[in-house]
């Protein structure tokens, strides 16, 4: 299985782990011309940009550990962009989370992984 595919898998595991956990997907795989985010959910009241993180393996840390301050800055752009977008969510609270997922399909949900900063 490549890289693509492997990563395709594993936002739709994250999807459905998501969803089982009571979140109502927005849409997934939302590009900009900042970058994309791989899903957005509602979570109750708050509105969630999730970047999902696949790791075969941990030598290089865990997948959320991946997850650069140049990609967080991509994703909170393509965020901003996408309540440019949609304005009808803009008086939900942001929130920025990281679903790492092992070659196991162990799954790790980070909320508020990273903040939005001025």
């Amino acid at each position: 299985m490549d890289h693509l595919s492997k990563g395709r898998d594993g936002e739709k595991l994250a999807e459905s782990y998501l969803r089982s956990q009571g979140c109502k997907t927005v849409v997934a795989n939302f590009s900009s011309k900042f970058g994309e985010i791989d899903i957005i959910c509602r979570d109750k009241s708050e509105l969630v940009f999730v970047e999902v993180r696949y790791r075969s393996q941990r030598t290089y840390g865990t997948a959320a550990e991946t997850v650069s301050m140049r990609k967080q800055q991509k994703v909170i752009k393509t965020a901003q962009y996408f309540l440019q977008k949609h304005p009808k969510f803009n008086s939900l609270y942001m929130r920025f989370d990281v679903i790492g997922i092992d070659a196991s399909n162990n799954i790790e949900w980070i909320k508020g992984a990273f903040q939005a900063t001025a």
